[in-house]
């Protein structure tokens, strides 16, 4: 074969070879990068195999089902991801970039308190400018949604981040008050100022321990040199609210989540405890959909710019 047919044939078939390693790099799997690109398992290995001879590299080690990436691998994937992510929604920005943004589909993840309590207003507001694109709404914690921003099942997740790990960026834009809830007749609705100190006797209702929230609450009480009591784990401000108007415990919870109709004492504790910041969460390197950037730029019109300042 003439090498000018060759650099032809290797050009054409390039791409494929990219989206199979692309889709074993973000699953680890071989069986579910097939499924994701309707292949068979020995198709995606021979396109791998191919891309691995043709560029003198392993890319993979291979650990019985699963795999994982070489150092090559991931500076591949680094590169290619947003290639193949770009030529995969050619279509869809070519019809953004004259206005047409009618089709298509959109992924986001989110904790329940985000959205119950922050997203309804952005969704509706989305689905009223661009009735045509379907929405989905994935409720997940926060590492699942790390989880499924990492694996490109989420197109970007909205929520509060305490760490933000290098591979993801995330742009604060709003900000709620830590509140304290007691029932109606517990001692410290009586009184008029509460402190940390004053709250450690109590047990408090919180969110499991592995959620942010029991960290940040860690974070506080230690740094103030004092430890908190816990009478309840509960999933969710709604059931925690319940809780406490049980009598169950009492709780620190999230300004946004108190709609001012709770059978409960409320007591801002912004003295003593930091505002907790929300905002959108990408993967970085993530080529956006023109979905995605048209929902970031409703509920955060600064977050590309800040993404691009931190060289997203």
């Amino acid at each position: 074969m003439p090498n000018t047919k060759r650099q032809l044939y290797y050009k054409q078939n390039r791409l494929k070879q990219l989206r199979a390693f692309c889709a074993a790099a973000r699953t680890g799997s071989i069986s579910q990068a097939a499924e994701k690109l309707f292949l068979s398992q020995p198709t995606v290995t021979l396109q791998i195999q191919a891309l691995e001879r043709d560029m003198d590299v392993v890319l993979f080690e291979r650990r019985g089902p699963k795999i994982s990436l070489t150092p090559e691998g991931v500076v591949l994937n680094e590169l290619a991801r947003p290639l193949v992510d770009g030529i995969e929604g050619l279509e869809e920005n070519f019809n953004a970039h004259f206005g047409r943004l009618d089709t298509g589909e959109l992924n986001i993840a989110a904790g329940e308190s985000t959205t119950l309590y922050i997203l309804p207003e952005y969704i509706k507001r989305f689905a009223t400018a661009y009735p045509g694109i379907k929405i989905k709404l994935h409720n997940v914690t926060g590492r699942d949604g790390m989880a499924m921003l990492r694996a490109d099942e989420a197109d970007l997740a909205v929520g509060s981040m305490l760490e933000v790990p290098d591979d993801i960026v995330y742009h604060p834009s709003m900000s709620y008050s830590p509140t304290l809830i007691t029932p109606l007749d517990h001692p410290l609705a009586k009184k008029k100022k509460v402190s940390l100190k004053d709250i450690c006797p109590h047990g408090l209702i919180l969110p499991p321990r592995h959620l942010a929230t029991w960290r940040f609450l860690e974070l506080v009480f230690s740094q103030a040199g004092l430890k908190f009591k816990v009478s309840l784990e509960a999933g969710g401000w709604e059931i925690i609210k319940k809780y406490v108007e049980l009598g169950m415990g009492i709780s620190i919870v999230t300004g946004v989540c108190l709609t001012g109709e709770e059978k409960l004492r409320v007591m801002p504790m912004d003295e003593y405890i930091p505002k907790r910041s929300y905002g959108v969460v990408v993967r970085r390197g993530k080529f956006l959909s023109p979905q995605a950037q048209a929902f970031i730029d409703m509920i955060d019109p600064d977050f590309l710019q800040h993404s691009r300042a931190e060289g997203r």
